[in-house]
């Protein structure tokens, strides 16, 4: 059964003139196509950097009810007001069934969630600890360690999960041991949403992938995305990469 607690995104409200959201590309294509639907229950972002994956996916998050930093709905923490005003414009079209459970997890601001999770901890209170709900601190993990750790031990499923470039915490291994974590989340009724630069993740089986580009927002096969071309061509010959890259003034063999 596929599960979507999120059907689609619509642009409900008048982005301000001369705001730097109207300069974004896949935004200003959102504004005049109104919707972007979401088709699989596991969708990805994928764009050169600035193509505004990650300010929407980060719209979508807080108009879902989750902290600009990261964490569930029930984080509420400030460290930095950075995020971008997308979210009051737009609607999120939900599903019949709602989401027992749900996360936003950025790998930008992770340390500063295991913070606000340690400090809640450290507040006398009749509350039980959030901390072992995370398999323990997350600060005494490395940074790919509590990414993962998260994932494996507070997502718990029939949740609607954000993700924002996940793959920067993870070496190639871990992105592979992620993608198996989120096929049986799947199966356990979860949707997700992922903002990936990760040819890894992409591969996903029966994902959708949308590329935010100067054309806007539009489907693409996995082996069509620049990701996937430029890491086979590199893979199926370094040499020849490097050496376009250095104009032939790297003599060392790989």
């Amino acid at each position: 059964m596929l599960t979507k607690y999120i059907e689609s995104v619509k642009i409900s409200g008048n982005i301000p003139r001369g705001s730097y959201l109207g300069g974004i590309p896949a935004i200003e294509w959102l504004s005049r196509h109104k919707e972007l639907a979401l088709g699989s229950a596991v969708t990805f972002f994928v764009g050169e950097n600035g193509a505004g994956k990650s300010t929407l996916l980060e719209a979508i998050a807080l108009a879902a009810g989750f902290n600009a930093e990261g964490g569930s709905r029930n984080f509420s923490f400030s460290t930095r007001d950075t995020h971008s005003e997308l979210y009051k414009y737009i609607t999120l079209s939900r599903g019949f069934i709602r989401p027992k459970d749900g996360f936003f997890l950025r790998a930008e601001s992770l340390y500063n969630s295991a913070t606000y999770i340690d400090e809640l901890d450290e507040i006398p209170s009749a509350s039980p600890p959030i901390a072992p709900l995370y398999g323990g601190s997350l600060h005494r993990e490395s940074h790919g360690e509590s990414f993962l750790a998260t994932i494996q031990n507070r997502f718990f499923g029939n949740g609607l999960y954000i993700l924002d470039e996940p793959e920067a915490a993870l070496s190639p291994a871990r992105q592979l041991t992620l993608m198996g974590i989120i096929g049986g989340l799947v199966r356990d009724n979860s949707q997700f949403i992922i903002a990936t630069h990760s040819p890894i993740l992409m591969a996903f089986p029966n994902a959708e992938i949308l590329l935010f580009s100067d054309s806007g927002i539009s489907p693409i096969g996995y082996r069509q995305t620049e990701h996937y071309q430029i890491t086979k061509q590199f893979l199926d010959d370094p040499q020849r990469m490097l050496n376009m890259i250095f104009g032939g003034e790297n003599n060392a063999e790989v």
